[in-house]
């Protein structure tokens, strides 16, 4: 079941069965003391009666008896003349022990064989009290013989009330709802840890967590805290390294090459010049490269439709083919010079590897979420899959169709995908049927 893969759905199932479980454990020894105690009143209510029957008797004279035990049956006893022949006696039972006990030694007990006839059972309430149905031998003082004879009672025990389903149900019903409530108290701030985790990948500069809460809850928030701190000023000191290693390189790169032009030979200058233009598009997309994994700009709402038609036209003018379908009114919360430069590398890619690029933008369902999938179509020759995710690491080049007198330094792709993760997006590479490649860039629909 879906609700019990996600950490509340299975606190939840616990401490519900948990919560059942016990109450229906204290639920049963209950019960089962109930029926011992009842078992326990109807033992000795019998024998109370049985020695109040026979002390009656005992006391009546033998004429007044047959009137007398006409009404014993309506007592839960019945009562009738042993013969003197009869001399069946079975061990003695609790029972008649206990009626010996109270009736004191002047009178003769024995316990007799049971007689169906006279003990009828009902096949369907079949009895688990102590006193089913027994038969007693007892003497009086006259030497009268009775067989007495223990009927069981009619109900093993008093029914349950009507109502209480009723009760058992809204019983249920609260335990049901404290499960919820202490579930969700439980999981709520590990699920706003979590929602934080994946914001920080969005936004190494989001605000901290705020510090409250249990104990454990408290501690681990400022653990997260801190760690965001490290990494943010990490990511600081790599970014401001990387640029200062940019700004001090220029001046002794500009010097080179203001030397290399008074190199006489022209093929050793080109070459030289070449190489040196290479060397300083590698500082600046390394550069990129550590500002797409540590960007300052803050998130606006943004008409993606106008952003791509503004890059496809600026593209346009540069002399490249580029061609844009787009859908007006569709808005994002993004960063819009990040998403410039990662649609700007993905273009460019597109014209520089397949000639043209066709830009289209889509509105579609991710997981019962509202995306914005840019799609970038170009004719070239695709990239063959065992490549495809690899493509995405720095510094990585095909080189049947990627080499260094194309210009790329592998490093495209790898900022795109960066500032697309950090929008909480994708990028996804797929070769077209019938030739080229398409790239999907998939954005998710934010509100602001």
């Amino acid at each position: 079941m879906k609700i019990l893969s996600s950490m509340w759905g299975r606190v939840f199932a616990i401490l519900l069965l948990g919560v059942i479980a016990s109450t229906a454990l204290t639920w049963s020894l209950a019960f089962g003391e109930r029926q011992k105690t009842i078992s326990q009143y109807r033992d000795s209510h019998a024998v109370e009666r049985a020695e109040q029957l026979v002390l009656a008797l005992d006391a009546l004279p033998v004429e007044n008896r047959e009137k007398f035990l006409a009404t014993a049956p309506r007592l839960g006893l019945k009562v009738a003349t042993l013969p003197a022949e009869n001399t069946d006696q079975a061990p003695r039972s609790e029972y008649a022990a206990a009626v010996s006990e109270r009736l004191g030694k002047t009178f003769r007990v024995m316990s007799l064989a049971q007689d169906p006839a006279s003990c009828p059972r009902n096949p369907q309430n079949i009895q688990t009290n102590r006193l089913p149905c027994e038969a007693l031998g007892i003497t009086l003082h006259d030497g009268t013989a009775l067989r007495l004879t223990v009927l069981p009672p009619r109900n093993p025990a008093p029914p349950l009330r009507p109502d209480f389903l009723q009760y058992l149900f809204l019983f249920l019903a609260s335990i049901a709802v404290l499960a919820f409530l202490i579930a969700r108290m439980t999981m709520r701030p590990l699920r706003q840890m979590a929602q934080a985790a994946t914001a920080l990948g969005q936004d190494i500069n989001r605000p901290p967590l705020p510090e409250k809460g249990a104990t454990e809850i408290l501690q681990a928030t400022r653990a997260f805290n801190a760690m965001q701190a490290r990494i943010r000023q990490h990511i600081a000191q790599r970014t401001h390294m990387l640029a200062a290693i940019t700004h001090d390189l220029q001046t002794p790169l500009t010097r080179l090459r203001l030397r290399l032009e008074k190199v006489r030979d022209e093929e050793l200058r080109d070459k030289l010049i070449e190489d040196l233009s290479g060397m300083q598009m590698m500082i600046r997309e390394g550069l990129d490269l550590a500002r797409s994994m540590d960007s300052n700009e803050a998130l606006k709402p943004l008409d993606l439709d106008s952003l791509l038609d503004s890059v496809c036209a600026d593209a346009a003018d540069a002399g490249q083919n580029v061609s844009f379908e787009g859908k007006p009114g569709l808005t994002v919360m993004a960063r819009p010079q990040a998403l410039r430069r990662c649609l700007t590398n993905l273009i460019d890619n597109a014209v520089k590897y397949g000639h043209y690029a066709s830009v289209s933008l889509v509105a579609g369902k991710d997981a019962a979420k509202d995306v914005l999938h840019v799609l970038i179509r170009d004719g070239g020759t695709g990239i063959p899959p065992e490549f495809q995710s690899k493509v995405f690491e720095p510094f990585f080049r095909m080189e049947t169709s990627r080499s260094r007198e194309s210009g790329g330094t592998g490093l495209g792709l790898t900022i795109a995908q960066n500032i697309a993760q950090q929008h909480g997006g994708q990028l996804q590479l797929n070769n077209l049927p019938e030739g080229g490649l398409e790239v999907r860039l998939t954005l998710p629909v934010q509100t602001a």
